[in-house]
């Protein structure tokens, strides 16, 4: 069993994911725009956001429908959602690293632009640790080199 993060944006998507790409180290596996749908049973577009007019088809033509990253093993996935967006609350992506400078690199990279919690720094329980929210509103918190506890 893997548990994947599902992120929704408010027409950010492709350029968050570009963003995450680079500073996770990650792949995009898959990319699907919702002008890329085909036309649903009915004639009508059922774009997985709703009931839209074709104005507001056409707005969102060229935003994400679906996209993946892949992580090593590891994969997070996202979706524009102009309808209704509230942003990212009540959770915090979290991202366990062995190497404590790689665990700094990847917090300083996904805090660039963003505003930080709490600098990335030595804990009681691990020899780095940060909070941070990215430039899109997505929390962070990034946990390298693990102390074991007593």
């Amino acid at each position: 069993m893997k548990i994947m993060p599902y992120l929704f944006f408010d027409g950010t998507c492709e350029e968050a994911f570009r963003f995450y790409e680079k500073a996770l180290g990650g792949k995009i596996n898959e990319l699907h725009r919702f002008n890329e749908m085909p036309p649903q049973e009915g004639g009508g577009e059922d774009n997985g956001c709703g009931p839209m007019t074709p104005e507001q088809q056409a707005a969102i033509g060229q935003k994400i429908m679906h996209v993946n990253l892949i992580v090593d093993d590891q994969m997070i996935m996202g979706s524009d959602n102009p309808q209704d967006y509230k942003g990212v609350e009540g959770v915090s992506i979290s991202i366990g690293i062995e190497d404590v400078e790689k665990g700094r690199k990847v917090f300083e990279a996904l805090s660039e632009g963003g505003e930080v919690k709490m600098p990335y720094q030595e804990t009681f329980w691990a020899a780095g640790f940060g909070m941070c929210t990215d430039k899109f509103g997505v929390p962070w918190m990034v946990n390298a080199g693990d102390k074991p506890s007593p």
